[in-house]
């Protein structure tokens, strides 16, 4: 595979920003979450790159694995939970305007897909239905959505606007998801199970089409999202 290390000081958030990219800039722009304390290098090093190799040697996936900073938002117990919440919407501006610009640029299309696992299918979800127009596809393997806990009881609207259980089931416009494919994959020993049939419920209330995939002898770990994922990519 060809692999690519990217840093940059991004604006959004006044500090570098550091990346990883495999593949030749064409196909599907497949932007990839950590999990929670996780690195832009955690998907490579627990093998999830590895997973979807021939997707991304075919050409059929450029993966952009960013970095995280969960550590300086939501478990960051040091700041006041408005500022937690800001710092995880400069987050998200910079993965909108920095890697998701990259991504469309170098494969020559105007949206993007978005995975992750755990905490990661929250911010690939979360992105995905705050700014659908920019989105084709979610994949989320074993999701962790509710992100109520981090704030200690504290809440105004930026959270309001970044929890999808408050915000999904309060759209007046749900035909404006229906082009993006979502994925909701979980499994019978998947300790966040609830949380994607939950989610699952919210959009099939609001008429929104998607996948829920809930598998058997599945759990919540690396074993089975390398598993999960070059399935699901089969299936696009």
């Amino acid at each position: 595979m060809n692999e690519r290390y990217l840093r940059w000081h991004s604006p959004h958030m006044s500090r570098e920003f550091e990346m990883l990219v495999f593949g030749n800039g064409g196909g599907l722009p497949l932007i990839i979450y950590p999990t929670s304390f996780g690195r832009y290098h955690q998907n490579k090093d627990f093998g999830l790159i590895g997973s979807i190799a021939p997707f991304i040697d075919s050409g059929r996936v450029t993966a952009y694995c960013v970095d995280s900073v969960d550590l300086d938002s939501f478990y960051n117990k040091r700041i006041h939970p408005a500022d937690r919440i800001r710092t995880h919407i400069a987050y998200e501006n910079v993965i909108r305007y920095d890697v998701f610009d990259l991504a469309r640029r170098e494969c020559s299309t105007h949206r993007v897909a978005l995975c992750g696992a755990s905490l990661g299918a929250y911010h690939a979800l979360n992105i995905a239905f705050r700014h659908p127009d920019e989105v084709s596809h979610i994949i989320s393997l074993s999701g962790a959505f509710d992100i109520s806990d981090f704030f200690q009881g504290y809440h105004d609207d930026n959270i309001y606007f970044n929890n999808p259980y408050e915000y999904i089931p309060n759209i007046s416009d749900p035909w404006k998801y229906n082009h993006m494919g979502v994925i909701l994959g979980t499994g019978e020993w998947d300790n966040t199970r609830h949380e994607s049939l939950r989610m699952s419920g919210i959009l099939n209330s609001k008429g929104i089409r998607h996948w829920f995939d809930d598998r058997k002898w599945c759990g919540h770990d690396w074993n089975y999202w390398r598993d999960m994922l070059p399935y699901y990519l089969s299936t696009i």
